[in-house]
Parts: structure tokens; C-alpha cells; sequence
């Protein structure tokens, strides 16, 4: 009897694959000696997918303990799931894939294992880049407001409406899906030049990732700037009108609740409520706000009367302008919002692939909504250009697991795409993009159109046609193939996903690292890599 094949995986327990027909078997370790790139630890020469052009990763002997670390039950489908999913699963027993021999772990596990919540509030970091444009922009504005109060700023002192409306302008700006195609397109296409500094378009990399700093620093500096315009009102007994006070109360009071719905705590919680009081809030206060401007403009403190023709001057102030920009921002994407029909496929339980007509360029993601006002989902767009686009959408939630249970035959779009950090792939001359689950799905679009980057990739996920399909998988087994790396951990267990990445990157000597995972994944990798030297980026909670 053949001698079954030992390999370990990240959770501290041996296990074995036994020899079969199978396509995503083993037939025989590698030895390193016997391959040239051994010394990599990562190996190409045994058939992954059965063709000519096919690929694996196999951990050699010599590879790092870290890397070589087994599990002691099943892995998930996808490493993308949610905790409470993942936990589930991992009570299942009896994965035929991955048998465990050895239940009794060579490493302790964590008593206390950390929450993707956890991560997102804890891990990110006391000084990232987005909590410094946070704080830099709350620090300008509440030195200004300081100067203002003491008489320093007589100017602001006489227009806090104009400093409270500018801030909710720059929010919106950071938050137009329209203006930052735009300046991610700019972006590539002035610094997407080998003269270019890599540090200089990592910063521009950093800076276009974690502008949700300035949305969240802008909005907490409105509500200020607004309660000193109410306690000046308030303190002015000339200068008083009830309607104007009751007006700008009400659109202090809508802030503040968009503000705590987009709380960490409640927007992880609680999404779909964090979205429509920021949407339908944010409606709220806009329309308020035109009230507030006619008002403002129109009343006599003289007489406490308001004139009832709105006066010419209105076009020469700047709260007046400042607001045409805003309300053409939050507008915008909505003219462009359609109802379409798709096609939709399921190739396993756990994830569906949507259709629409049209080609894309690489990097870009789309939304899509089963009801437009109530619900809107992101996700990445594979498209080889030319006729049609699809989205890969894995069943985790309520929407995405009934596109699988119940397919419906259209859905909304937004015309719009917008650009995200795949897309700042086309900075750089050799970008590896690692990808944990459905996460693969923003990356595909590399992989079959040229793009200005040289792409490397590495994907682990769990049964690559099974859970994917055929589809995707022959996008993937249609690409180079020393420029992939495949880790299904049916096969092979969960590897360590942070150091894979930082040994591919040094293989192929990329200038930067950009992950697709969970929370906990994506910092990770990041983490590892920047201990290494280099460059990573990863989604972040308010990316």
C-alpha cells in the first residue's frame, strides 16, 4: 500500500491527504533538492489543474514553522466568512479533505481569539493614516473655531454657516464616487511612470486609501462649527428669529444622528441601519439646509420679518454655492441608477456569479441593489473588456445568499463605477495582489486584460472549482502560470497566508503588496509585509 502524503497546515496538527484520482491530489512530495526553486519554498512543477499551463503551492520541508502550521478542524470555504459563520463551520466534523490524525494541537490555541469587531476597533493601529487626517482636520477646524470665539478670526466669527457648510462640502466630496474616478484615474496616470519615486506612490497610495478620515473629520467639525452658530444666534437678541433657530437645531440634530450611525460599534453591528440614516438623514438635512440658506437671506432683523422674494444676492454668497456643489454630489450618482437584466449562476451553495452586459477596465467595482433605497452592495468587477462584466458574490448575508436560493432576473446598478484600491494597481511595474476566498474577484479583471502593472497573484480558497466554479477557475489557469500561486486549502490546509505572502512577494520582487481578506487577514499581511520592507495594503473599516 502506497504510503499516504504528511502535510501540515496553520492550526498546530498534522493531517494527510490520501492518494486518488482526484484532481487536486498529490501524487508525491517535492523534495528540494530536487527543484530548483526550493530554496523559495514554493513549487510549480507537479500539475495543480490538470493542463499543461497549471500551477500549486506545495510548503516544502525547509519552509518556516510559521508557514507549516496545521489546523486541527476543517477550514472554511472561504476565508472571507463572517466570525460567527466561521465558528460555525469549524464545529462541523468530518471534512473528507482534510482528515485529522492528530488532534492534539503542538500549539495552545488562543483561549480569547480576537473578533473581526475587535479588529476593526483594536488592530487598525493608534496613528494610521486615517485617524491622522481625522484628527488633522479636526485640529484646523477647532483652532479656527477657538480663534473665532476669542476674536482673533473676526471673519469666522461673522460666517460660521460658511465653515460648517464647507466642511459638509468636503465630506461629500470624499465620499462622490464620480470626483474620485476622476482623481484615482489622475492619480494613475501622472504617477504610474518607473521615474516616479516608489515612496512617493505608496504616500498617494496611503493618502487615496484612508480618505474616509477626512469624510469623518469634516462631518464632527460641521456639528462644531454649527453649535457656535447656534450659541452666537442664541446669545443675539437682535439678531434672533425662532424659524432660522429651529431650522439649523434640526439639521444639528440630523448630524449628530448620521454621526453615531457611523459609530464602528453600530456600522459593524448594524449596517443596513447605518445606511439609511445616512442616506435618508443626509437627505433630510440637505433640503433643510436650502431652507436655512432662503431664511437666513431673507430675514430683516430690523423689522423680525422675512421679505417673500428671495433676494438677488443669494448667488454672490458662498453658503449658496457651497450648497449647489453639494446637492450635485449627493445627486449625481443618482441620475445614473438603472434597473438591469442579469444573469445569475450559482456553481456552489456558497457563492453566485452575477452577469451584465458591457466591458470594464480592471480595478473598478460596482454596486448593486435589489431595492435601491433601502440597500446597496459593493463588490468587484471581473470583465475581460470587451462584452459583458460579472460580479462574484460570496453567500454570506441575507442578499447575497438569496442570489443563490432565489436568483432574481434584474437588479439596480449605479451607471457609475467607481475606483478603489485595485485600482491602484496600475501605479506600479509589479504589484502582487493576494486574495483569501471571493476576495479574488477584484483582482480577475488583471488577469485577463494587459493592465500597466506586471500582476503576480496568490488566491487561498477553499475547493477552487467546487466553490467557484469552472468559470473562474479557467480565468485564473488561463494566466501565466509562474505568476500564480494557488493554495486550495482542501488540499493543503490553511496556510500562513501572511508569510506566502511576503516569500511571493520577495520571489518576484514586487514593488507592492495589495490583499483582499477579512479584517484580520488583511492586517496580517499587511503587518508581515511592512516588517519585511515591503510596501502592503489592505482594505481598511472605512476604506
Amino acid at each position: 500500500m502506497e504510503t499516504p502524503v504528511r502535510f501540515s497546515s496553520c492550526r498546530g496538527v498534522a493531517f494527510e491527504v490520501k492518494p486518488h484520482e482526484h484532481h487536486f491530489s498529490i501524487s508525491k512530495p517535492i523534495s528540494p533538492s530536487s527543484h530548483p526553486s526550493a530554496s523559495s519554498n514554493i513549487t510549480t512543477n507537479t500539475p495543480f489543474w490538470p493542463r499543461p499551463n497549471s500551477f500549486q503551492i506545495f510548503p516544502s520541508p525547509s519552509a518556516p514553522s510559521s508557514l507549516l502550521r496545521s489546523l486541527s478542524r476543517p477550514s472554511s470555504h472561504f476565508c472571507d466568512v463572517s466570525d460567527q459563520e466561521q465558528q460555525e463551520y469549524d464545529l462541523e466534523e468530518g471534512d473528507p479533505h482534510t482528515p485529522v490524525q492528530n488532534p492534539k494541537p503542538s500549539h495552545p490555541p488562543k483561549n480569547n481569539p480576537k473578533s473581526r469587531l475587535s479588529v476593526i476597533l483594536l488592530d487598525q493601529g493608534l496613528f494610521t493614516v486615517y485617524k491622522r487626517l481625522f484628527l488633522l482636520c479636526l485640529a484646523l477646524n477647532i483652532t479656527a473655531l477657538v480663534l473665532a470665539a476669542t476674536g482673533y478670526f473676526p471673519y469666522a466669527r461673522a460666517n460660521p454657516s460658511v465653515f460648517s457648510i464647507g466642511n459638509i462640502l468636503a465630506l461629500s466630496v470624499c465620499r462622490s464616487e464620480a470626483f474620485l474616478r476622476v482623481v484615482f484615474w489622475l492619480a494613475v496616470t501622472v504617477l504610474g511612470r518607473p521615474w516616479v519615486p516608489l515612496a512617493f506612490k505608496t504616500a498617494v497610495t496611503s493618502l487615496l486609501q484612508s480618505l474616509g478620515g477626512v469624510h469623518s473629520g469634516c462631518g464632527v467639525s460641521s456639528i462644531a462649527w454649527l453649535v457656535y452658530a447656534l450659541v452666537l444666534t442664541l446669545t443675539d437678541p437682535f439678531n434672533r428669529s425662532t424659524p432660522i433657530i429651529a431650522v439649523a437645531s434640526s439639521i444639528l440634530a440630523l448630524l449628530c444622528l448620521s454621526s453615531l450611525a457611523a459609530f464602528p460599534l453600530v456600522r459593524h453591528l448594524h449596517h443596513n441601519v447605518f445606511e439609511r440614516i445616512h442616506r435618508f438623514a443626509g437627505w433630510t438635512a440637505l433640503a433643510l439646509l436650502w431652507a436655512f440658506l432662503i431664511l437666513t437671506l431673507t430675514y430683516d432683523p430690523i423689522t423680525n420679518s422675512y421679505n417673500k422674494d428671495v433676494p438677488s444676492r443669494l448667488f454672490q454668497t458662498q453658503e449658496f454655492w457651497f450648497t449647489a456643489a453639494i446637492t450635485f454630489l449627493i445627486i449625481l450618482p443618482w441620475v445614473t441608477v438603472r434597473r438591469v437584466p442579469v444573469q445569475i449562476s450559482a456553481p456552489s451553495g456558497h457563492a453566485s456569479i452575477i452577469k451584465f452586459s458591457g466591458g470594464v477596465k480592471p480595478g473598478l467595482l460596482g454596486r448593486i441593489s435589489p431595492s435601491p433605497l433601502s440597500e446597496w452592495h459593493a463588490f468587484g468587477i471581473i470583465s475581460d473588456g470587451e462584452k459583458e462584466h460579472m460580479m462574484l458574490a460570496g453567500a454570506v448575508g441575507d442578499f447575497t445568499k438569496s442570489l443563490v436560493s432565489n436568483p432574481p432576473s434584474h437588479l439596480w446598478v449605479r451607471g457609475v463605477h467607481f475606483a478603489g484600491l485595485p485600482y491602484l494597481v496600475n501605479m506600479y511595474e509589479r504589484a502582487l495582489v493576494v486574495a483569501t476566498g471571493s476576495g479574488i474577484c477584484v483582482f480577475l479583471s488583471f488577469l485577463l486584460q494587459r493592465s500597466r502593472a506586471d500582476v503576480y497573484l496568490v488566491w487561498v480558497a477553499k475547493g477552487i472549482e467546487e466553490n467557484f466554479g469552472k468559470e473562474i477557475k479557467g480565468m485564473v489557469n488561463g494566466y501565466p502560470k509562474e505568476k500564480v500561486i494557488v493554495h486550495d486549502t482542501a488540499v493543503l490546509g490553511r496556510p500562513n497566508v501572511a508569510e506566502l505572502s511576503v516569500m511571493a512577494a520577495g520571489k518576484w520582487k514586487t514593488e507592492v503588496v495589495i490583499v483582499t481578506s477579512n479584517p484580520e487577514g488583511s492586517r496580517d499581511v499587511v503587518n508581515a509585509c511592512k516588517s519585511a520592507g515591503i510596501a502592503a495594503f489592505g482594505p481598511i473599516w472605512d476604506s
